[in-house]
C-alpha cells in the first residue's frame, strides 16, 4: 500500500478480469508475462497506490482461483446486471463502500504497460468526484478512479440490464480527465499474438 499521501489509504482497487476472452482462445488474466500471469501485472500496479485489491471474474475462472491463491478477495457480478465493465465496477463499488473506502480505482486485467503513476495520478485528481484517463488516441475508461457516492446512479443507469458506455458514466458523475502518453501504453492484449510479440520485446529489453 502507497504511503505518499493519507488521501490513498481510503481508496481500493479492483481489477476487471470478467471478460469471456474469446478471441484471445482462453483465459486473458491467467495468460503469462515475464513470468507473471497478466492479473498480477494489473494486480501489483493497483497494490502500489491502494489499501487493498479485488478481482471481478465470472464464477468458476481459473483468475478466481488464481486470486484466491492470492489471499485476494474475488468479486462476481450481481446476477441481473449486464455483460461489461460497469457490472465490474458497480459491485466494486460495493466492496468499497463496505470497507469506508471513498473511492474504487479500477484497472483491466490486459493491459501490462500502463504507467507506473497511472493510479498515482488519478488518485490526486479525482478529488471527490473521480478521474480517468485519456491519451492522443482518445477516452480511457476501464483505467479510472471512481467515487464511492457513483454506486446509486451507476445502479439506477443499469437497471433493466441496461449498460451505458462507461466514459459516459464516469462523465455523468463528473470525472476529470487526466492525460497520459503513449497512447501505446495502453494497448490490451487481445490475441496470443500479441502477447507473444510484447514478451519478445520485454525479452529484448525493448
Amino acid at each position: 500500500m502507497s504511503t505518499t499521501a493519507d488521501t490513498a489509504a481510503t481508496v481500493v482497487g479492483v481489477v476487471i478480469a470478467g471478460g469471456r476472452s474469446v478471441r484471445f482462445g482462453g483465459e486473458k488474466a491467467v495468460a503469462d508475462l515475464g513470468g507473471q500471469p497478466l492479473l498480477m501485472w494489473a494486480v501489483r500496479r493497483l497494490q502500489s497506490s491502494c489499501a487493498a485489491v479485488a478481482v471481478n471474474t465470472r464464477p468458476g475462472t481459473q483468475a478466481g482461483a488464481l486470486a484466491r491463491a492470492q489471499h485476494l478477495p474475488v468479486l462476481h457480478d450481481i446476477p441481473g446486471d449486464a455483460d461489461g465493465p460497469l457490472a465490474g465496477v458497480r459491485v466494486g463499488l460495493q466492496w468499497a463502500r463496505e470497507r469506508g473506502a471513498r473511492a474504487l480505482a479500477v484497472s483491466p486485467c490486459d493491459a501490462p504497460l500502463l504507467p507506473e503513476d497511472l493510479f498515482v495520478r488519478l488518485i490526486a485528481a479525482a478529488g471527490t468526484q473521480g478521474a480517468y484517463a485519456e491519451t492522443s488516441e482518445g477516452r480511457q475508461p476501464l483505467c479510472a478512479v471512481w467515487p464511492v457516492s457513483a454506486l446509486a446512479p451507476l445502479t439506477e443507469a443499469m437497471q433493466g440490464g441496461a449498460h451505458p458506455a462507461t466514459w459516459r458514466m464516469l462523465e455523468a458523475v463528473g470525472a476529470r480527465r487526466v492525460h497520459f502518453e503513449p497512447a501505446a501504453a495502453f494497448a490490451n492484449l487481445n490475441t496470443r499474438e500479441d502477447l507473444d510479440a510484447l514478451a519478445q520485446r520485454l525479452r529484448r529489453g525493448s
